[in-house]
């Protein structure tokens, strides 16, 4: 059992960090309050291995490892969380779905662009009558000949207004329930395709999220993902894999709302001293750089497991709700710290604190990642 990183992970932290801290950092606030999401920032990660990070090399990836990808997911979060949010969509969500589901033509022909940072994708299975119910699908698929007709709508999908591809859901036999979902693959011009309305969120502002809506959308029988019918079955696979990611963006947004604090306390003075010499600051700080360490070694725990070629239906819900249920905490706790400053926008906390709620919400809420957990359990006894 080893607790080190490699010198190539360290490296390849310190790269993202320095890439964050250049090009994010300073237009953070920028971004958050004018809702502007920075597409040519966004494809230069492209360019430095981030869109491509589990890939293979002969796709256009890096070939990391998911330990590597959490090392990227962190290091982002830790800055902006909302830019974090737009790339775990991108990666583990829509180009994952083609990677892990799709045919060979449809690897090669999406992967290297959506690796590159060319095109940007999104992925869409939520619905307004479908959240945590996915099964509950109302957007429906027809075959006519040899085209699919998709007609419907989808909510709450992060990148719908800036995204070239989308993996999006669709009932192709109401009759076999999960069974009848299928998956398709739709690209930005595609008749009876386009965005909907954009959401204007609490938090994580810059990172558009909003629908997707098919008006008698007609397509071929080669934008079918996967085998008909798994497309719900393919989903719930790679969602095991992007809870992994939620985990590591959820620790990213408590480190980086832990180092804002612990600044802030070693600056701020009262009575006369400096509010980190007050042990009721010192308890606070020290819970919370203990959860951030308890959820980090659980994310690493299921990208470890995932890289061994393991099932981490459990370990990556468990990550999941512990980081982003601590992630919170801490975020917390880094206003309380701040008292009246953490309240305003000119310290990054007030931020943190906003965008952190929806880690305990996407990607399957904490409710359902206790239920995952559970019959994980009771399945295995133990």
């Amino acid at each position: 059992m080893d607790f080190a990183y490699t010198p190539e992970q360290n490296q390849l932290r310190k790269t993202i960090r320095d890439f964050a801290e250049a090009e994010i950092r300073p237009h953070v606030m920028e971004w958050d309050e004018s809702q502007h999401f920075p597409v040519d920032v966004f494809r230069e990660l492209g360019r430095i291995g981030v869109l491509g990070a589990v890939f293979p090399e002969d796709l256009g990836g890096s070939g990391y490892t998911y330990v590597d990808y959490t090392i990227l997911m962190e290091e982002l979060a830790r800055v902006d969380p909302s830019i974090a949010l737009s790339a775990a969509a991108h990666i583990s969500l829509c180009t994952n779905h083609i990677y892990l589901a799709g045919s060979r033509d449809q690897k090669e022909r999406y992967v290297p662009k959506l690796a590159s940072g060319e095109w940007i994708g999104c992925w869409s299975l939520t619905e307004p009558e479908a959240g945590s119910d996915a099964a509950g699908t109302r957007t429906q698929a027809v075959l006519d000949g040899e085209t699919w007709v998709l007609n419907g709508g989808k909510t709450f999908t992060t990148n719908a207004h800036v995204a070239d591809v989308c993996v999006a859901m669709a009932v192709t036999d109401r009759a076999a329930s999960s069974h009848g979902i299928s998956a398709f693959i739709l690209e930005t011009g595609t008749p009876g395709f386009r965005a909907g309305k954009k959401e204007n969120k609490l938090g994580m502002r810059c990172s558009p999220t909003g629908e997707v809506l098919f008006t008698d959308c007609r397509l071929p029988a080669s934008q079918l993902c996967g085998k008909r019918g798994e497309g719900f079955v393919d989903s719930l696979r790679i969602l095991d894999g992007g809870r992994i990611s939620i985990a590591a963006l959820a620790v990213g947004i408590a480190q980086g709302a832990y180092e804002a604090a612990l600044k802030y306390s070693k600056q701020r003075k009262q009575f006369g001293r400096f509010i980190s010499e007050f042990q009721a600051i010192q308890n606070k700080l020290a819970d919370m750089a203990t959860e951030i360490d308890a959820a980090r070694l659980l994310t690493l725990r299921a990208a470890w497991l995932k890289d061994q070629g393991k099932s981490v239906n459990k370990q990556s819900a468990m990550a999941k709700l512990y980081a982003s249920e601590s992630a919170v905490r801490v975020a917390n706790e880094a206003l309380q710290i701040h008292g009246g400053y953490g309240f305003i926008k000119d310290f990054p906390v007030e931020k943190f604190y906003r965008d952190v709620k929806l880690c305990t919400i996407g990607e399957g809420t904490s409710e359902i990642q206790r239920l995952v957990i559970a019959r994980q359990l009771l399945k295995s006894g133990c």
